[in-house]
């Protein structure tokens, strides 16, 4: 166990060295408003069809504007690589010391109340909202009372981005089982994340076979892009292990100490992050490759595409994962005033974002501008729309308490 940090210590880990990976957690929320912003002008968005005609594609691509742009292609695939796994391991980071401020029942009590209140509002109230724009660009009359009507008679219950909230709640009940179980995993845990920083490209590595492992026997044998539909719990059927895998990982950093080990601003990962730059390009170009021989008239076996395009998938995750992680470790050491407030408000703009992103593309539809102006235009004005509601609700009490 480690022993308690002095008041001094603690004033560096919760100021400058905590710094690098608030500001990451923000970046991180850019992108997701990026990435569905980006998906009404992608260059291969789906033509609008009936609201229920399978499959059900406007989930993914609410509004299709007739404007594209053609790197969004790439764009929103690279991005896809790796940006909610980097989610899914920040947010890991700080599962021990709430375990250990809290205990396992604690713990969970608390996570429930911010992320198991906000999945059932998300659900029920924000994703129809999101969706409404979908509804009326399939031919939908503009009811309310239709929309319902046809809404309830989906085979399941889109939730939009929430999905990543009630799989995060479960990974954080399995944390903590296994912490009630075994007491002193938490400080295996941390001896793990202490080697980090000494060796991070044996953790890199690590997580790489780690993650493929979990990653490769479900893409194998599950159609392509399958996802799991339960009511509103939905989640990518071949990436909940490999998911699960960066979640662990950032417990495992995180019990080492947060601005410590691997997150360490002066650690061997920061001091390297030029190198860092260049380990995804490999593995980037081998995904692109793999999408195209695999749409290409004469295609290799699944299996080969199987086998080589989960090893590229993984490889590009983990080294763009580390790249940006490297990176803000580098350069960020304190965070000004605007910084501040993107970091405390990125939860409740990534709860918000898709209602304002879904709704700018709608309203924009029947301007002749182009799709990057359009696509500029509401990615700016979701980001700050949802930055100023989440300011806004974060001075009640208790939404306060949950944002």
């Amino acid at each position: 166990m480690h022993a308690p940090l002095s008041a001094s210590e603690k004033t560096a880990v919760s100021g400058g060295r905590n710094a690098p990976v608030g500001a990451l957690r923000a970046f991180v929320t850019l992108l997701v408003i990026f990435h569905h912003t980006a998906m009404t002008y992608h260059p291969y968005a789906p033509a609008p069809k009936a609201f229920d005609a399978q499959p059900i594609l406007w989930t993914a691509f609410p509004v299709v504007d007739p404007q594209r742009v053609g790197a969004f292609g790439i764009l929103t695939l690279v991005n896809d690589m790796f940006f909610m796994s980097l989610m899914f391991f920040i947010s890991g980071l700080f599962v021990a010391d709430g375990l250990r401020a809290k205990g396992a029942g604690g713990f969970l009590k608390s996570r429930a109340l911010r992320l198991g209140v906000p999945f059932v509002v998300a659900a029920a109230l924000l994703a129809p909202l999101a969706y409404y724009p979908a509804w009326l660009q399939s031919g939908g009359a503009p009811s309310l009372a239709a929309f319902a009507q046809a809404w309830t008679k989906l085979p399941f219950w889109p939730a939009g981005p929430a999905w990543f909230l009630w799989v995060l709640l479960a990974f954080g009940a399995i944390a903590a089982g296994a912490c009630a179980v075994a007491p002193g995993l938490l400080d295996r845990l941390a001896r793990l994340g202490e080697g980090a920083e000494r060796k991070p490209a044996r953790f890199f590595w690590g997580l790489v076979l780690a993650s493929t492992l979990a990653y490769l026997p479900l893409s194998m044998t599950t159609p392509f892009g399958h996802w799991i539909m339960i009511g509103p719990f939905t989640v990518q059927t071949a990436r909940i292990g490999h998911y699960l895998v960066y979640f662990l990982a950032g417990i495992a950093v995180g019990a080492a100490g947060v601005g410590l080990g691997l997150t360490d601003p002066d650690g061997k990962l920061a001091r390297r992050w030029w190198a860092w730059q260049l380990a995804p390009v490999l593995p980037i170009v081998g995904g692109v490759a793999t999408l195209i021989l695999a749409f290409s008239p004469n295609p290799p076996p699944r299996p080969f595409l199987d086998v080589f395009g989960g090893l590229m998938f993984t490889l590009a995750c983990a080294t763009l994962s580390f790249a940006a992680l490297a990176t803000f470790l580098r350069f960020v050491r304190r965070t000004g005033p605007v910084g501040a407030s993107l970091q405390v408000n990125a939860y409740g703009m990534y709860l918000l974002h898709y209602v304002f992103t879904s709704w700018l593309a709608w309203m924009l539809l029947p301007q002749d501008w182009s799709g990057l102006a359009k696509a500029t235009a509401v990615f700016v004005g979701a980001t700050a729309l949802s930055w100023l509601s989440t300011m806004v609700l974060r001075r009640m009490p208790l939404l306060g308490r949950i944002l």
